[in-house]
Protein backbone atom coordinates (compact mmCIF):
# COMPACT_ATOMS: atom_id res chain seq x y z
CA UNK A 1 0.00 0.00 0.00
CA UNK A 2 1.26 3.42 -1.07
CA UNK A 3 1.88 5.96 1.98
CA UNK A 4 -0.64 8.61 2.29
CA UNK A 5 1.78 11.08 0.98
CA UNK A 6 2.35 8.97 -2.18
CA UNK A 7 -0.99 8.64 -3.27
CA UNK A 8 -2.04 12.29 -2.63
CA UNK A 9 1.56 13.03 -5.16
CA UNK A 10 0.28 10.51 -7.88
CA UNK A 11 -3.70 12.01 -7.21
CA UNK A 12 -2.15 15.15 -7.82
CA UNK A 13 0.32 14.49 -10.54
CA UNK A 14 -3.39 12.39 -12.19
CA UNK A 15 -4.65 15.37 -11.80
CA UNK A 16 -2.69 17.70 -13.47
CA UNK A 17 -2.38 15.40 -16.15
CA UNK A 18 -6.05 15.31 -17.11
CA UNK A 19 -5.91 18.78 -16.59
CA UNK A 20 -3.50 19.13 -19.37
CA UNK A 21 -5.11 16.90 -21.90
CA UNK A 22 -8.23 18.87 -21.24
CA UNK A 23 -6.63 21.84 -22.40
CA UNK A 24 -5.42 20.25 -25.27
CA UNK A 25 -8.21 18.59 -26.21
CA UNK A 26 -9.84 22.42 -25.96
CA UNK A 27 -7.09 24.02 -27.92
CA UNK A 28 -7.29 21.29 -30.53
CA UNK A 29 -10.81 21.51 -31.13
CA UNK A 30 -10.32 25.54 -31.46
CA UNK A 31 -7.81 25.40 -33.83
CA UNK A 32 -9.83 22.90 -35.80
CA UNK A 33 -10.51 24.11 -39.26
CA UNK A 34 -14.04 23.75 -41.50
CA UNK A 35 -14.04 22.98 -45.34
CA UNK A 36 -16.26 23.02 -47.93
CA UNK A 37 -15.50 20.93 -51.23
CA UNK A 38 -17.67 21.68 -54.05
CA UNK A 39 -18.26 18.18 -56.23
CA UNK A 40 -18.82 20.04 -59.46
CA UNK A 41 -19.47 18.46 -63.02
CA UNK A 42 -15.86 19.94 -63.87
CA UNK A 43 -14.10 18.42 -60.65
CA UNK A 44 -14.05 19.41 -56.83
CA UNK A 45 -12.97 22.15 -55.28
CA UNK A 46 -12.11 22.64 -51.77
CA UNK A 47 -12.24 25.70 -49.58
CA UNK A 48 -11.67 26.73 -46.04
CA UNK A 49 -14.14 28.84 -44.19
CA UNK A 50 -13.71 31.39 -41.63
CA UNK A 51 -15.87 30.06 -39.28
CA UNK A 52 -13.86 31.81 -35.99
CA UNK A 53 -13.50 35.15 -38.03
CA UNK A 54 -16.86 35.03 -39.60
CA UNK A 55 -18.98 32.74 -37.88
CA UNK A 56 -22.50 34.58 -39.11
CA UNK A 57 -21.44 34.23 -43.09
CA UNK A 58 -19.49 31.04 -42.68
CA UNK A 59 -22.19 29.48 -40.29
CA UNK A 60 -24.85 30.03 -42.76
CA UNK A 61 -23.39 28.38 -45.65
CA UNK A 62 -22.33 25.69 -43.96
CA UNK A 63 -25.45 24.97 -42.73
CA UNK A 64 -27.11 25.69 -45.98
CA UNK A 65 -24.77 23.10 -47.80
CA UNK A 66 -24.95 20.50 -44.66
CA UNK A 67 -29.23 20.35 -44.91
CA UNK A 68 -29.06 19.71 -49.21
CA UNK A 69 -29.97 23.44 -50.14
CA UNK A 70 -27.03 23.50 -52.45
CA UNK A 71 -27.92 20.65 -54.09
CA UNK A 72 -27.95 20.27 -57.81
CA UNK A 73 -27.89 23.96 -58.42
CA UNK A 74 -25.69 25.45 -60.80
CA UNK A 75 -23.04 28.42 -61.60
CA UNK A 76 -25.56 31.01 -62.90
CA UNK A 77 -23.12 33.70 -63.41
CA UNK A 78 -19.51 33.18 -64.75
CA UNK A 79 -17.09 36.28 -66.17
CA UNK A 80 -13.92 35.32 -67.34
CA UNK A 81 -11.35 37.57 -65.27
CA UNK A 82 -13.62 38.72 -62.56
CA UNK A 83 -15.76 35.96 -60.59
CA UNK A 84 -17.84 32.82 -60.40
CA UNK A 85 -21.52 33.25 -58.81
CA UNK A 86 -23.90 30.64 -57.35
CA UNK A 87 -26.17 29.59 -54.65
CA UNK A 88 -29.73 30.56 -56.32
CA UNK A 89 -32.52 27.76 -55.83
CA UNK A 90 -33.60 29.20 -59.28
CA UNK A 91 -30.28 28.10 -60.63
CA UNK A 92 -31.41 24.37 -60.44
CA UNK A 93 -32.88 25.11 -63.81
CA UNK A 94 -29.78 26.76 -65.31
CA UNK A 95 -32.08 28.07 -68.44
CA UNK A 96 -34.60 29.84 -65.94
CA UNK A 97 -34.56 33.77 -65.86
CA UNK A 98 -35.27 33.98 -62.49
CA UNK A 99 -31.73 32.38 -61.85
CA UNK A 100 -29.74 34.94 -59.70
CA UNK A 101 -33.15 36.43 -58.03
CA UNK A 102 -34.07 33.75 -55.36
CA UNK A 103 -32.23 32.54 -51.40
CA UNK A 104 -33.26 30.66 -48.31
CA UNK A 105 -36.53 30.59 -47.02
CA UNK A 106 -37.06 33.57 -44.59
CA UNK A 107 -37.52 32.45 -40.93
CA UNK A 108 -35.37 29.86 -41.29
CA UNK A 109 -32.26 29.31 -38.37
CA UNK A 110 -28.81 28.18 -37.90
CA UNK A 111 -26.61 27.71 -35.13
CA UNK A 112 -23.20 29.54 -34.58
CA UNK A 113 -20.47 27.04 -33.22
CA UNK A 114 -20.96 28.90 -29.70
CA UNK A 115 -24.55 27.72 -30.23
CA UNK A 116 -25.57 31.26 -30.70
CA UNK A 117 -28.82 30.99 -32.88
CA UNK A 118 -29.11 33.18 -35.99
CA UNK A 119 -33.02 33.29 -38.07
CA UNK A 120 -32.68 34.32 -41.15
CA UNK A 121 -35.16 37.49 -41.10
CA UNK A 122 -38.63 37.50 -43.78
CA UNK A 123 -36.49 37.84 -46.89
CA UNK A 124 -34.09 34.82 -46.24
CA UNK A 125 -31.04 37.20 -45.67
CA UNK A 126 -28.48 37.71 -43.13
CA UNK A 127 -26.66 40.44 -40.95
CA UNK A 128 -23.80 41.90 -42.79
CA UNK A 129 -20.77 40.50 -41.23
CA UNK A 130 -18.12 43.47 -42.16
CA UNK A 131 -15.41 42.43 -39.89
CA UNK A 132 -12.02 40.98 -40.33
CA UNK A 133 -11.01 42.50 -43.40
CA UNK A 134 -9.79 39.91 -45.81
CA UNK A 135 -9.71 41.14 -49.06
CA UNK A 136 -11.56 39.74 -52.58
CA UNK A 137 -8.56 37.62 -53.83
CA UNK A 138 -8.36 35.25 -56.37
CA UNK A 139 -10.02 32.18 -54.84
CA UNK A 140 -11.72 33.52 -52.43
CA UNK A 141 -15.37 33.00 -51.17
CA UNK A 142 -17.23 36.15 -51.07
CA UNK A 143 -21.16 36.99 -49.93
CA UNK A 144 -23.33 38.20 -53.02
CA UNK A 145 -25.81 41.00 -52.00
CA UNK A 146 -27.99 43.30 -53.91
CA UNK A 147 -26.05 46.20 -52.54
CA UNK A 148 -28.34 46.97 -49.75
CA UNK A 149 -27.85 46.69 -46.14
CA UNK A 150 -28.06 42.87 -44.69
CA UNK A 151 -29.20 41.12 -48.35
CA UNK A 152 -27.06 38.34 -48.34
CA UNK A 153 -28.56 34.79 -48.72
CA UNK A 154 -27.54 31.69 -50.05
CA UNK A 155 -25.56 33.42 -53.26
CA UNK A 156 -21.76 33.83 -53.50
CA UNK A 157 -19.10 34.18 -55.51
CA UNK A 158 -15.98 32.62 -55.90
CA UNK A 159 -13.15 35.45 -56.84
CA UNK A 160 -11.10 34.34 -60.12
CA UNK A 161 -8.68 37.81 -59.61
CA UNK A 162 -8.11 40.16 -57.00
CA UNK A 163 -11.14 42.44 -57.00
CA UNK A 164 -10.52 44.83 -54.02
CA UNK A 165 -12.94 46.81 -54.88
CA UNK A 166 -15.64 44.98 -53.53
CA UNK A 167 -14.30 45.13 -50.25
CA UNK A 168 -16.17 46.19 -47.63
CA UNK A 169 -13.43 48.56 -46.12
CA UNK A 170 -12.49 50.10 -49.56
CA UNK A 171 -13.52 53.41 -49.62
CA UNK A 172 -13.39 54.38 -52.78
CA UNK A 173 -16.31 52.04 -53.45
CA UNK A 174 -19.74 51.01 -52.16
CA UNK A 175 -19.94 47.49 -52.80
CA UNK A 176 -19.69 45.42 -49.17
CA UNK A 177 -18.92 42.04 -49.82
CA UNK A 178 -17.25 40.36 -47.26
CA UNK A 179 -14.71 37.39 -47.91
CA UNK A 180 -15.68 33.99 -45.57
CA UNK A 181 -13.36 31.40 -47.42
CA UNK A 182 -10.30 30.58 -49.71
CA UNK A 183 -9.73 27.71 -51.94
CA UNK A 184 -7.54 25.27 -50.53
CA UNK A 185 -7.26 22.87 -53.53
CA UNK A 186 -9.12 22.67 -57.10
CA UNK A 187 -8.18 25.93 -58.42
CA UNK A 188 -7.75 24.64 -61.94
CA UNK A 189 -11.35 23.24 -61.60
CA UNK A 190 -12.23 27.01 -60.63
CA UNK A 191 -10.38 28.75 -63.89
CA UNK A 192 -11.67 26.25 -65.94
CA UNK A 193 -15.45 27.20 -65.02
CA UNK A 194 -14.28 30.80 -65.39
CA UNK A 195 -13.72 30.10 -68.98
CA UNK A 196 -16.76 28.55 -69.67
CA UNK A 197 -18.02 30.24 -72.90
CA UNK A 198 -21.23 31.99 -71.88
CA UNK A 199 -24.32 33.80 -73.15
CA UNK A 200 -27.16 36.26 -72.15
CA UNK A 201 -26.85 36.71 -68.46
CA UNK A 202 -23.17 35.71 -68.39
CA UNK A 203 -25.06 32.06 -68.17
CA UNK A 204 -22.72 29.04 -68.86
CA UNK A 205 -23.88 27.51 -72.70
CA UNK A 206 -22.76 24.08 -71.11
CA UNK A 207 -24.10 24.25 -67.11
CA UNK A 208 -21.64 23.36 -64.39
CA UNK A 209 -23.94 22.05 -62.00
CA UNK A 210 -22.59 21.47 -58.07
CA UNK A 211 -24.05 18.18 -57.16
CA UNK A 212 -23.57 18.82 -53.38
CA UNK A 213 -21.31 20.57 -50.88
CA UNK A 214 -19.57 18.57 -48.22
CA UNK A 215 -18.60 20.24 -45.14
CA UNK A 216 -15.92 18.67 -43.32
CA UNK A 217 -14.09 19.22 -40.16
CA UNK A 218 -9.85 18.56 -39.92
Amino acid sequence: MLPLMTIAATSLRGSALLTARSAVTRTSMAQMATFATFKTTKGDIKAELFMDKLPITAGNFADLAKTGFYDGLTFHRVINSFMCQFGCPYSKDPKSPRAGTGGPKGGTSFTLPDGTTVTRNAGGNIPDELIGEFSNLPGTLSMANTGQPNSGGSQIFINTVHNDFLDYFNMKTPSKHPVFGKVVEGMDVLKAIEKTPTGPGDKPKEPVVVNTILITEA
